[in-house]
């Protein structure tokens, strides 16, 4: 399943840097997106799929699950949702006062 999960991921990354690096701010904006989505499910992944009983101090479980890789990961899962809602506010604003999305134009002359 883990193998399963990579591949899974590594098409998501290809997906990503394709999107990156275009022209267009809102296909960036996506392809960031998708690279952090991506990479939670690398650190899925990378954890493992591990069974036992929640780590809890009234339960008589032998074998226990580490709670720390999916406390980051969901920690991970919020500040990407922060940075994309930014992204999409920036792209928003710039798309209003400007026009324009494509980051060519966005540069602007060559002589200013």
């Amino acid at each position: 399943m883990e193998t399963f999960i990579i591949i899974i991921a590594g098409i998501l990354f290809t997906i990503a840097v394709y999107l990156i690096l275009n022209k267009n701010f809102l296909r960036i904006i996506l392809g960031v997106t998708l690279f952090s989505h991506a990479t939670h499910l690398m650190l899925i992944a990378i954890n493992g799929l591990k069974k036992g009983n929640a780590p809890l101090l009234s339960e008589h479980g032998e074998i226990y699950t580490d709670p720390i890789p999916q406390a980051l990961i969901l920690t991970s899962i919020v500040i990407s949702f922060a940075l994309t809602a930014l992204l999409l506010v920036l792209g928003y604003r710039t798309y209003i006062e400007l026009g324009t999305d494509n980051m060519k134009k966005l540069r602007g002359e060559s002589h200013e």
